[in-house]
């Protein structure tokens, strides 16, 4: 397949899958504000159709990825697919292992139509993370995932990103409630991990520019903001931004990601089922090992403190918001 078959034109459609998510459901406007006409696939339709901007050239096509239903009609007449589904966990732990098997289920089926339906393109928002035998199941489900879409007919994309500082995202939210409700933390060593936290509108200039550039087909991308910070120094960071006395943060040495996961569970709505893959993906460095991604798309990085405030400006219910 030539560049210019890569290339999308102004009568193409692009195929968002999981529309409703934390990142599809923002990257909608970003796409309509650059005339990109759209598809949207999900199980939810009544929750599609409210994504729908007023007046857009955009569909709504329901179906379930792991089943397979809906997907090869969704894929029909379709450029470029994003592929931004992936499963955080249940309410409750146990479930974990469970929707790690989905997610593989629903990225095979994904691209096994994809080769059938003459898809020319996929980007896929993954997560950073080097691949070593105590990677934690998040981190390795995403690995798969990624492997699995790498493997078939059309080129994919790869983005990998850290912690995303967004309104709604579970990351951000986790950080949110932790700081703003506790002055005091006892944490595990966790909080002292290094990270590259990216702001969720540089995750979407991104995902953007990737479309707008064929040069990034097949190509594997490290995504982060311009800072490289502990845990800790995030939540530090998070309350200067807000304004709040410095928090007192110590480590407790018996504090395993388990025990961690119920405690986060308890001080905020983050469920332990989502928590613990979060606070497992902490034993490991996530920061970008190469900024190739420069040479193809342009951004200019939102450092984290900002990221911070663009986050909470945009909340409408939460710790700090009047009403709450």
């Amino acid at each position: 397949m030539n560049m210019e078959d890569l290339r999308i034109g102004p009568g193409d459609r692009v195929l968002i899958l999981g529309a409703t998510g934390f990142i599809g459901g923002r990257l909608v406007p970003e796409l309509y504000g650059k005339g990109i006409k759209m598809r949207l696939f999900a199980r939810n339709q009544i929750r599609l159709s409210r994504l729908v901007p007023p007046g857009a050239d955009c569909q709504v096509a329901q179906g379930d990825l792991v089943s397979g239903e809906g997907l090869e009609e969704a894929l029909q007449e379709v450029h470029t697919a994003f592929y931004l589904v992936h499963s955080m966990g249940g309410r409750t732990i146990f479930k974990n292992v469970e929707y790690a098997g989905k997610d593989k289920q629903a990225a095979m089926m994904f691209t096994e139509a994809a080769g059938r339906t003459g898809l020319k393109r996929v980007i896929y928002l993954g997560a950073l993370g080097e691949t070593h035998k105590d990677l934690s199941e998040h981190l390795r489900s995403r690995a798969e995932v990624a492997k699995i879409l790498s493997s078939g007919k059309p080129p994919a994309t790869l983005l990998r990103a850290a912690i995303i500082i967004g309104a709604g995202g579970s990351s951000f939210e986790m950080l949110r409630y932790l700081v703003e409700r506790l002055p005091v933390m006892g944490c595990p060593k966790w909080i002292d991990t290094k990270i590259q936290p990216i702001a969720l509108r540089d995750v979407l200039a991104y995902l953007t520019g990737c479309l707008l550039n064929p040069e990034t087909a097949g190509k594997s991308f490290d995504i982060g903001g311009p800072d490289i910070l502990t845990y800790r120094e995030m939540m530090q960071q998070y309350a200067e931004a807000r304004g709040l006395a410095k928090r007192l943060i110590f480590r407790v040495p018996f504090l395993t990601p388990l025990l961690s996961a119920y405690w986060v569970d308890l001080v905020t709505p983050v469920p332990s089922g989502v928590a613990h893959p979060l606070i497992e993906g902490l034993k490991s460095e996530v920061i970008c090992r190469d900024n190739r991604i420069d040479d193809f798309v342009r951004v200019a990085r939102t450092p984290f403190r900002e990221a911070v405030r663009i986050a909470f400006s945009e909340e409408t219910e939460g710790p700090g918001i009047t009403g709450f």
